[in-house]
């Protein structure tokens, strides 16, 4: 799977936001607040294919986590990802 192309991460007012392309402007419906493990994970796997286990090896990578609790955070990651069409 990889990210949508086209999404963009932001700072806006102090938080990190995923803005949506949009053909009529923007749909301010849908803002999706990224915290600092997921703005990680974001720009470490933006624009490339990944897995379940890609994610995990950057958790281990930049946290304190051991491998199986690392795996469980990066399914519950991407499922997360995909509940908010994300990823393709």
């Amino acid at each position: 799977m990889r990210i949508k192309q086209g999404y963009k991460v932001r700072e806006i007012a102090g938080e990190n936001v995923v803005v949506m392309p949009r053909v009529n402007g923007v749909d301010f419906t849908r803002i999706i607040s990224l915290n600092e493990s997921s703005l990680i994970l974001w720009k470490a796997l933006d624009g490339s294919d990944f897995t379940v286990e890609d994610v995990a090896d950057v958790l281990t990578s930049n946290f304190e986590v051991d491998a199986a609790t690392a795996h469980q955070d990066a399914a519950r990651w991407v499922e997360r990802m995909q509940e908010c069409d994300l990823v393709e």
